[in-house]
């Protein structure tokens, strides 16, 4: 996975109960664009993270 800062990442929810959810890349903290990235998430919760193989990139416009 590769990102930049001003992407989204989104994050499909795994079951019916949990919801997709998206952010807006804010740092990338690996080389060449790999995680850790630092993330708003659309409630303005900001976190350092991971992604798994859940989530994806959407590049920005």
């Amino acid at each position: 996975m590769r990102a930049n800062v001003g992407d989204r990442l989104v994050v499909e929810g795994r079951t019916d109960s949990m919801h997709r959810r998206e952010a807006e890349v804010l740092e990338v903290r690996g080389e060449d664009g790999a995680p850790p990235y630092l993330v708003r998430w659309e409630d303005g919760h900001e976190a350092l993270t991971f992604p798994g193989a859940d989530a994806h990139v959407v590049p920005a416009p």
